[in-house]
């Protein structure tokens, strides 16, 4: 009888324990007694450990199903370790203990890094219950008693105060004082010995609140709460972890692209300079023997009097007069095309050049067109579209201190999401259409104080608000699938921030246009 006593009464089962203590009082003492647990709220308790709690009926016996409602505690734990996300579980922890503590205020606090932040502030005001989740640090708040909060964070004590009233010295302060809450309990919220944080209930009107049976339900739902608490941090830290790892993936392979990208511009720079410094210093060479030939034809031309019929035909065949004058021009022009294919070679190394493990002075003007020119095959005109106008305001700027490879990829990934804007949008338009609204894009560069800022917009159509404020994420992107990768702005964001110290902002007006701004130290 004494073995179904004690299983009724873990299982609580009220009508069951209620008839075995009107037929069987004897048998049941055992039960009862261990029911008996006495609290003076004058003192500090631990209720590690506790297992007992003490309800009195209407004839001063204690009867065992008026303890805890095993039913709802055991949803409000459940409910408690059914979140991973640490906000989630934040918001509903301290609402499922005032549901069941009795109190009228729940405050929640957790440590982050070196500080205490009050978390979650829950409270019934005019018969609702409201959710303030607003973190704050509790050096600077003042509507709780701190003198326990420390006292409580130092010790890892649990204390029950009833009206105001403890033998613990220094607890009743300032805020006690002046509030005068008739029920306090404050207790440490401990996972493996280690503090997670700190429960601070409180009734402002109602004395001795926090009984015996209360407390049991506080101590069981903190003890839940405190292995939640600890998944929710090591969820959020292994998000946090994924998500760096994703981002290093994601660098390595667009730094890969990039490098492969760098390494052929790199060579087919150098194999072009090699025949390039033969044919132009050829020309230079030729240009003055050809000089002479012509000298000495006008020569011949002049002291040879009596010309045959022969020479006469041929001079007019080919019309001499006009290739003596011509052909130092054609000279001339292809040293100027040796000229700029010198120039381009010069921009494809200044494009894929290596950067150090330290930062260099770079012209960001040198960058930006050595990006134009890799590009300037996407900005011809073709038989679909005219040509991508591209207009360039450039400031004064000084040399900037940065890693020139890793900048050339910012300006390459944001002009080629410009182009990549006007070909999507150009689809279905005729080619009047598309040249009636000129696609263009304009940069333009200035001087800041200690800053330079690179604007690079363009009058495509613009991206609406939702758009703008997931652009830099990884792996987000508006193009159709197989190409775009969401890589580009989310390292270009990357490189501006965490490498120089600066900052990528976009702005953008559906219908009129968007424009990125980098900003950039001088001296980084």
């Amino acid at each position: 009888m004494t073995e179904e006593g004690y299983c009724y009464s873990r299982w609580g089962a009220k009508a069951k324990i209620l008839n075995l203590e009107k037929c069987y009082p004897q048998l049941l003492k055992p039960i009862l007694e261990q029911q008996r647990f006495t609290l003076n709220p004058l003192e500090t308790i631990s209720l590690r450990g506790t297992s007992s709690s003490s309800c009195t009926n209407s004839t001063g016996s204690i009867a065992i199903s008026d303890g805890l409602d095993f039913t709802s505690v055991l949803k409000a734990a459940i409910a408690i370790s059914s979140s991973l996300e640490l906000e989630q579980l934040i918001a509903s922890l301290t609402r499922i203990i005032i549901e069941n503590s009795g109190a009228k205020k729940a405050v929640l606090l957790l440590p982050e890094k070196d500080t205490w932040q009050v978390r979650a502030i829950t409270f019934i005001e005019h018969k609702e219950m409201q959710t303030i989740l607003e973190s704050q640090s509790l050096d600077n708040f003042r509507d709780l008693p701190l003198n326990i909060i420390y006292y409580v964070k130092n010790t890892h004590q649990t204390v029950v105060i009833d009206n105001c009233k403890t033998d613990i010295p220094g607890l009743i302060g300032e805020y006690i004082l002046q509030y005068q809450p008739k029920s306090i309990f404050c207790t440490p919220i401990i996972n493996q010995r280690h503090l997670v944080g700190i429960l601070y209930l409180e009734n402002k009107l109602t004395q001795g609140v926090f009984s015996s049976a209360r407390l049991r339900v506080i101590h069981l739902l903190s003890s839940q709460a405190a292995i939640s608490l600890e998944n929710a941090r090591l969820y959020q830290q292994a998000g946090i972890a994924l998500q760096d790892l994703q981002q290093a993936q994601l660098q390595i392979v667009q730094s890969e692209k990039m490098s492969a990208l760098g390494n052929l511009v790199a060579g087919v720079g150098h194999e072009m300079n090699n025949p390039l410094g033969f044919i132009f210093a050829t020309l230079q060479q030729a240009k003055p023997t050809l000089n002479d030939i012509v000298k000495h034809l006008n020569l011949y031309q002049n002291t040879l009097t009596n010309k045959s019929d022969e020479i006469k035909d041929h001079a007019e065949e080919i019309d001499l007069d006009y290739v003596l004058e011509d052909l130092p021009k054609m000279i001339d022009a292809m040293a100027v095309a040796c000229d700029r294919l010198t120039n381009i070679s010069t921009s494809l190394r200044t494009f894929s050049r290596a950067d150090k493990d330290y930062k260099v002075p770079f012209n960001i003007h040198e960058g930006i067109n050595s990006t134009i020119l890799i590009l300037k095959h996407r900005l011809k005109a073709n038989e679909e579209h005219p040509a991508i106008e591209v207009i360039t305001n450039y400031g004064d700027l000084p040399l900037v201190n940065c890693f020139p490879g890793q900048l050339n990829q910012v300006f390459m990934n944001i002009i080629a999401n410009a182009i990549d804007v006007f070909e999507e949008s150009n689809i279905g338009q005729t080619f009047a259409e598309i040249q009636a609204n000129y696609n263009r894009i304009t940069i333009t560069t200035l001087k800041a104080d200690k800053y330079v800022k690179i604007s690079i917009a363009d009058n495509g159509q613009g991206i609406n608000e939702a758009v703008k404020q997931k652009i830099f994420d990884h792996l987000f992107t508006t193009k159709e699938v197989g190409k775009g990768t969401g890589l580009g702005l989310a390292i270009a964001k990357s490189i501006v921030v965490e490498k120089h110290d600066g900052s990528l902002d976009v702005d953008s007006t559906p219908g009129k246009g968007t424009e990125f701004v980098i900003t950039l130290p001088i001296l980084a």
